[in-house]
């Protein structure tokens, strides 16, 4: 079974050696709600239910526990969740993937988004393509 935690607890303090297993608990309820609490952020106002969002979320748990890890940081779960999230909504994905692979500007949105388009054989759309020459000095 696969165990998630917080990365952000700190849990090698003795007196915490009786309370372990609750705090460690925590940590791992902590971690996996404020991930799907970001998905839902990332989904808000896309017309993205609750439905698709558990089933999300129970995809991304299997495929964790296929890995076989026994712990899995919520960095890690977050970042699984990229794809399936992908398949969902576009956009969705465009926002959680800016917090999750740490996008630093409008670059890496526009990289992001120029695979996308790769990936379904779109080409960039000629206004865009200008606009993004003009940006770059190279129209």
């Amino acid at each position: 079974m696969a165990r998630f935690y917080d990365t952000h607890a700190h849990l090698d303090y003795p007196q915490l050696a009786t309370e372990l297993p609750a705090v460690i608990d925590r940590a791992r309820a902590a971690g996996i709600e404020k991930i799907i609490a970001g998905v839902r952020r990332a989904c808000q106002g896309r017309g993205v239910g609750e439905d698709a969002l558990a089933r999300l979320a129970q995809h991304v748990e299997e495929q964790i526990r296929a890995s076989g890890s026994a712990e899995v940081p919520s960095r890690e779960v977050g970042l699984a969740i990229l794809g399936p999230l992908r398949e969902l909504d576009e956009v969705a994905y465009l926002r959680f993937a800016s917090v999750y692979r740490d996008f630093a500007s409008l670059a890496d949105f526009e990289t992001e988004i120029a695979m996308l388009r790769a990936e379904r054989g779109e080409t960039v759309p000629e206004p865009v393509r200008q606009a993004q020459d003009a940006d770059r000095g190279q129209g």
